[in-house]
């Protein structure tokens, strides 16, 4: 079975209000790509891919006139992909939902919320996503109440083949960026208290993963986690990036993920990168590795194989050229797929 993530950056874009893909020569929200471009070359890479199910990151919008499932099922459709079936979660207001899609002939998936939801008051034992989470970020003896902005997809799943029953949890955490901070100070207060929050909804989301691993449930957390180790300048301030909390501490048992620990045990040198983006002022990409499938302890025993889709690194993407293009036009993040028997 091959499971897979992949941030497809403005993905809402390319749909109307009826959710039917937008394949004429106007401008995508990507820049110097048409729409035409894009959506053919999210088509190549998802056709390439041939996954069992896709937890897409940044999935198309859900609100009262648009629909997220609509317009996957229409794109899978379009494409005449495997997986055509949609399934998503507690809704956001960023235009940026988590959706899976996955063929229904191999799985089911079923959106399937666990903890209890709270009120305004919020509650520090791990609540539903759609909840309140109730912790003191710094250390003043007042506890903050950390909402998700992208609350994450939990889901049970089923293999028709075997029957084997598992469950994945699809995650987007992201810092804000300092918006309306324009002093050196503003942006250093508000980058540290954005941070913060980010390790707080990784905090939560390691409590969930706890609960599962303990009762013995198969689990693996996907998606974009926008850290890692040695991300940025503020990692000394915490101790440890939102990746290693969620990989589990010491006394905690650990999710894998190899990409994950590479990194980790290589500060300096050649790492993975899942990502590539444009920074304009210095004229240069900035590679990161962001996106990652992260696995419990029992499946490591069925065969888990991970690839990063990266153009330029993997020899196959390079090797063809549709393909290879296909990468870079289609978003700024590269999916990573996972093979595992299932």
């Amino acid at each position: 079975m091959r499971l897979a993530t992949y941030n497809v950056e403005w993905f809402n874009a390319l749909f109307d209000d009826d959710g039917t893909p937008m394949t004429d020569d106007t401008p995508s929200a990507r820049y110097g790509i048409t729409c035409a471009r894009q959506t053919g070359a999210l088509g190549t890479v998802f056709t390439a891919l041939d996954a069992d199910a896709v937890m897409i990151i940044e999935a198309p919008d859900h609100n009262r006139r648009r629909d997220t499932v609509r317009a996957l099922e229409n794109f899978a459709h379009l494409f005449d992909l495997r997986a055509r079936r949609a399934v998503t979660g507690f809704v956001n207001d960023t235009q940026q939902e988590i959706a899976l899609l996955y063929d229904p002939d191999m799985l089911s998936a079923t959106h399937d919320p666990v903890g209890h939801p709270t009120g305004k008051k919020g509650a520090p034992d791990g609540p539903r996503f759609d909840g309140t989470f109730r912790i003191d970020l710094d250390v003043d003896n007042t506890q903050d109440l950390i909402r998700f902005s992208k609350p994450p997809l939990e889901l049970a799943m089923r293999s028709h083949a075997t029957d084997f029953a598992f469950r994945i949890i699809g995650a987007h955490l992201k810092s804000k960026a300092p918006h309306g901070a324009t002093t050196r100070d503003q942006i250093m207060r508000h980058s540290i208290a954005n941070r913060r929050k980010q390790l707080a909804q990784a905090i939560w989301l390691r409590a969930r993963i706890t609960d599962h691993l303990a009762t013995g449930t198969p689990l693996i957390v996907m998606g974009d986690m926008n850290d890692g180790p040695g991300l940025d300048e503020y990692e000394h301030l915490f101790g440890r990036s939102s990746v290693e909390i969620l990989l589990g501490g010491a006394g905690q048992e650990p999710m894998y993920d190899p990409h994950a620990r590479l990194a980790l045990s290589r500060r300096l040198g050649v790492m993975p990168t899942t990502a590539r983006f444009w920074i304009v002022p210095e004229k240069r990409y900035l590679q990161a590795l962001l996106d990652y499938i992260m696995i419990s302890p029992d499946l490591r025993s069925r065969a888990p194989s991970w690839r990063i889709w990266h153009p330029l690194d993997d020899p196959d993407c390079w090797q063809v050229p549709q393909l290879r293009d296909a990468l870079v036009t289609a978003s700024d993040h590269f999916p990573v797929t996972l093979d595992i028997e299932m």
